[in-house]
């Protein structure tokens, strides 16, 4: 019977996204793996695969269309012998009694991360029973290769929509039959965040707005997902998280010193380390130095994490990313120069996946470069702190001899949730931090 294929959700909070563009078209022949589609969501576009093989009957959503929620069927996929009169017996995704965890669950990874299978097809309603009576939804495919290896699909446990058993699941029992099917794929629900709004900020309404300049010459620019999506956290983080800021200058003389005699040594090797890439690993260490600052806010407790995982602000046209550097703590300053330069081309093309710009528990936001003093960040939540940065300006300083000397002094803002962390805590932090910038040194120890 026809099954459906449905928008999938490429990442634990995405709700609906645009159907750039169909790689497939009807009547085309598809298998296990075959590129289907690109998906645009609020931060990247990305493909998704067919985890069955069929002929694409019937293509429901045109390519183009935006705000298509997740899970909506978007084509119907036909098994051999079936034909477009067929059509209207496909499933429905309804019949699988999905709760929005058991959809979350059953969101499938992006392309670039996935490990396991893709693809979006409903349960076909000609559904063995299980032991307790209860149906067993799994692709045609899966059915057909269970039957052929012997496989009861009662003991599996499908990683697919709703879930779903698929072609994956069943090569994965028949390659390791002793694992128990509590080893399916983890819930992508677990990675939900506390506290989403769910939609735009309130304020004035639309009406009101254009009614006030009605008589102004303006252009009206549409909010696309990504602008939607920043205005919505924001504003979520400005009126739940509890902001304190803290701040302290600090002298870059000898790390500007230090990084020159740096990038000759490397020069052969084509690396080049910039100031920014010694505050990210500064922050790295200082995660490790104040453990109890390395944290996140889960809704009802918080998370203190082992790795440093610092986020980084990158600006793109329209909007803006923050890829996740992991383990920082753990990288030279050559890796994290490298993996910080690829991670910002690709965030500028759009082409990170969601695992690459989701977690961390500290962000790094530097617009220095832009010759700001001083500002004041937000904080991305569930992350429990975030550090702006100001630009390098020549000041009167007292040396530590009691003399006024000329030195570069950066100004940096930290801003804290003070859920997550006390103030006391938050200096120690921002002090570690500024040690660590201060005696670039230790950062290779």
């Amino acid at each position: 019977m026809p099954t459906e294929i449905l928008m999938p959700a490429l990442s634990p909070t995405m709700e609906e996204g645009t159907l750039a563009k169909w790689l497939v078209k009807e009547g085309d022949t598809v298998s296990s793996g075959d590129l289907l589609a690109e998906i645009e969501t609020d931060k990247a576009t990305m493909e998704f695969e067919a985890v069955d093989e069929g002929v694409i009957g019937k293509i429901l959503i045109e390519a183009g269309t935006e705000g298509v929620k997740v899970n909506t069927p978007i084509a119907v996929l036909l098994e051999e012998g079936e034909t477009a009169d067929d059509i209207g017996k496909a499933s429905a995704p309804a019949e699988a009694k999905a709760n929005p965890e058991e959809t979350s669950k059953a969101a499938p990874a992006p392309k670039e991360a996935q490990k396991g299978p893709q693809g979006e097809v409903s349960p076909a309603p000609a559904s063995p029973k299980g032991a307790d009576g209860e149906r067993i939804f799994a692709s045609p495919l899966a059915r057909r290769i269970a039957a052929q290896k012997g496989l009861d699909l009662a003991t599996l446990k499908g990683s697919g929509p709703h879930g779903r058993i698929v072609k994956a699941d069943v090569e994965a029992a028949e390659a390791a039959p002793a694992k128990s099917a509590e080893a399916a794929p983890a819930s992508a629900a677990a990675a939900k965040p506390a506290a989403a709004t769910g939609g735009m900020p309130t304020g004035l309404s639309t009406d009101a707005v254009l009614k006030m300049y009605a008589d102004r010459d303006f252009e009206e620019v549409k909010l696309d997902g990504m602008r939607k999506t920043i205005a919505a956290r924001l504003t979520e983080a400005k009126q739940t998280i509890p902001h304190f800021y803290l701040r302290r200058d600090i002298k870059l003389d000898a790390l500007m010193k230090f990084r020159a005699q740096l990038n000759k040594q490397l020069e052969g090797r084509g690396v080049k380390l910039s100031i920014n890439d010694f505050i990210i690993k500064a922050c790295a260490l200082a995660l490790q130095s104040v453990p109890d600052a390395n944290a996140v806010w889960a809704g009802d407790r918080v998370l203190k994490l082992k790795p440093s995982d610092v986020a980084v602000a990158v600006a793109i046209e329209g909007g803006l990313f923050t890829p996740v550097l992991r383990d920082a703590d753990m990288k030279s300053l050559s890796a994290l120069s490298a993996e910080m330069k690829d991670l910002a081309g690709r965030a500028r093309d759009k082409k990170l996946a969601p695992h690459e710009y989701q977690g961390g528990s500290f962000a790094v936001s530097n617009l220095g470069m832009f010759g700001i003093d001083n500002f004041d960040a937000v904080i991305n939540p569930p992350q429990g702190a975030i550090l702006a940065v100001g630009s390098g300006v020549k000041k009167p300083v007292v040396n530590a001899d009691g003399e006024i000397e000329v030195a570069t002094v950066m100004s940096v803002t930290l801003s804290v949730d003070h859920r997550v962390i006390d103030g006391a805590l938050g200096a120690e932090l921002l002090k570690a931090i500024v040690e660590n910038l201060e005696n670039p040194m230790v950062m290779l120890a």
